[in-house]
């Protein structure tokens, strides 16, 4: 069972996305490349964990995105290993757009989802979108809410760089 109420509200088979009260809301696109072979090596990435494990993650198991399947990420930020339970909420995979939402279990630093989206336009340029929704977590983690929002810009750089060529 998910920490939030809100599961599915990052909508990633959604162009437009009007975020939940209540959380901080995170919205950020940029181009990451051109072309098919770009989309395809994206699109592909993206549907993998690509874009977590290129960011430093180790994501258990480390298989295809499914909808209902529930994962252990793992950030090694030394000297911790800081491990994230996670539901995949949300699949998307058409022929211009393809990512994934989750949303977090107990024991998560934090409590809400994330969406990782490529989609591409009509013109060749393959974009990224990822989209969060954050409140802080419960027990221990709630004290260092802070430091996780610190950390979370840090990553979010990370992403945004993961899949572009």
């Amino acid at each position: 069972m998910t920490t939030y109420p809100d599961v599915g509200a990052t909508t990633p088979a959604e162009r437009a996305w009007s975020p939940r009260d209540g959380y901080r809301a995170f919205e950020k696109t940029i181009a990451i490349g051109r072309g098919d072979e770009h989309w395809a090596w994206a699109s592909e990435q993206v549907l993998r964990w690509g874009i977590k494990t290129r960011s430093g993650f180790h994501v258990k198991p480390g298989s295809r995105v499914v909808e209902g399947d529930e994962h252990r990420l793992v950030a090694l930020v030394w000297p911790l290993r800081i491990t994230e339970p996670v539901v995949v909420v949300a699949v998307v995979d058409e022929p211009d757009r393809a990512g994934f939402a989750y949303g977090t279990l107990p024991g998560h630093p934090v409590s809400g989802e994330e969406a990782f989206v490529v989609h591409r336009d009509d013109d060749g340029t393959v974009n990224l979108t990822l989209r969060s929704l954050t409140r802080p977590g419960r027990g221990r983690w709630r004290v260092a809410f802070p430091a996780i929002l610190v950390a979370q810009r840090v990553y979010r750089r990370r992403y945004l760089r993961a899949l572009a060529r």
